[in-house]
């Protein structure tokens, strides 16, 4: 399969081509970008040097339909939106890592993305490509919404617990911590090393433009509205997200018991693991893979169970799950061109 993505100056980009480069099935033949069009891709990533040293391009959708069968589109947000249409219009397939197709309610854009979609009529058709939950609309689908790093690590720690009503919707607590790269490549000061090192902050508290994608996936599976606390935190490291979440339990449970159930739940799942005998999983542990750790205790003095679940933010978060998501559409093992094992120490 020909793929190209558009986008490709941005920490997204450069590791789509990373682990494209490795996937015995598909051929990267372009790489777009608005910003950089004209200098080479090694130029902006030297890591990419005798890997690919082609110049990025301009987005020209009547030239590219002709080379390509599929698109990743890795851009921010307020960008993808305004070319779906003709992505798709082109007969071709569209994979994309912005938050401009996650939401149905196209109001939402407006409140917590701070623009107003364009796409409005593809929403419905955007399947959200939370890979091991909705393997089968993935599987037939043209259009596909990636999940945003929070919300799949989050959604696949608690998705398991509300189908199975075991916790309680009316009270779900989420703690994010994230390493840097979640903020993009772009220049900020929040991120600047000297704001950044030895430093930890809270922020956007209550209002992550995240939060509504996230209740939407959980109310989606309860079958009723679900709204949820979220906190996320900046943390002075690279790569990882780990997601800490409090739940109180409907029916009492053991640690075996829930152990039992994630592994029934995720058990043709390659990419989620279940940790066992009250071991809590760390980020380094799934450092530049596309797994999903996930550890939990039961604390039967407060009846709360609390969920412990990893991932790199820019694999499972990102890139690693587009290609996961990419083998789902085409028919292939999801595990195909991810074969990565996390980087340690």
């Amino acid at each position: 399969m020909k793929v190209a993505i558009v986008g490709g100056s941005g920490y997204g980009g450069v590791e789509l081509a990373r682990l494209l480069q490795q996937h015995p099935n598909v051929n990267l033949t372009q790489i777009i970008s608005h910003s950089q069009a004209g200098a080479n891709f090694s130029e902006i990533y030297p890591q990419m040097t005798t890997i690919i040293d082609e110049p990025m391009k301009d987005l020209n959708l009547e030239k590219l339909a002709d080379d390509i069968d599929l698109v990743f589109l890795a851009t921010p947000s307020n960008v993808s939106h305004r070319f779906v249409s003709d992505i798709l219009e082109a007969n071709l397939k569209c994979i994309d890592l912005s938050g401009d197709l996650r939401l149905k309610d196209p109001a939402l854009y407006k409140s917590w993305y701070n623009f107003e979609t364009t796409a409005e009529a593809y929403l419905d058709q955007a399947v959200y490509g939370l890979s091991e939950i909705y393997q089968d609309q993935i599987s037939e689908a043209n259009l596909i919404a990636n999940p945003g790093c929070f919300p799949t690590a989050g959604l696949l720690a608690l998705i398991p617990l509300i189908e199975n009503q075991i916790i309680s919707t009316e009270s779900i607590i989420i703690d994010g911590k994230t390493g840097v790269s979640g903020a993009g490549r772009g220049l900020s000061l929040n991120v600047h090393f000297s704001e950044m090192n030895e430093n930890t902050k809270a922020y956007q508290l209550g209002n992550h433009k995240h939060i509504p994608e996230i209740e939407q996936e959980l109310s989606e599976k309860s079958n009723d509205s679900i709204m949820v606390n979220f906190t996320p935190h900046i943390i002075p490291m690279t790569r990882g997200i780990l997601m800490t979440s409090y739940t109180n339990l409907m029916i009492e449970q053991t640690n075996e018991q829930i152990t039992e159930l994630y592994q029934s739940y995720y058990q043709d799942q390659p990419f989620v693991r279940i940790r066992e005998n009250g071991q809590i999983p760390s980020t380094k542990e799934v450092y530049g893979s596309n797994y999903c750790d996930i550890g939990f205790q039961v604390d039967s003095r407060t009846n709360k169970l609390i969920v412990v679940s990893v991932i790199d933010n820019l694999v499972k978060g990102a890139s690693g799950q587009a290609i996961q998501n990419l083998n789902i559409m085409a028919g292939w093992d999801q595990r195909t061109g991810l074969h990565q094992i996390p980087i340690y120490p």
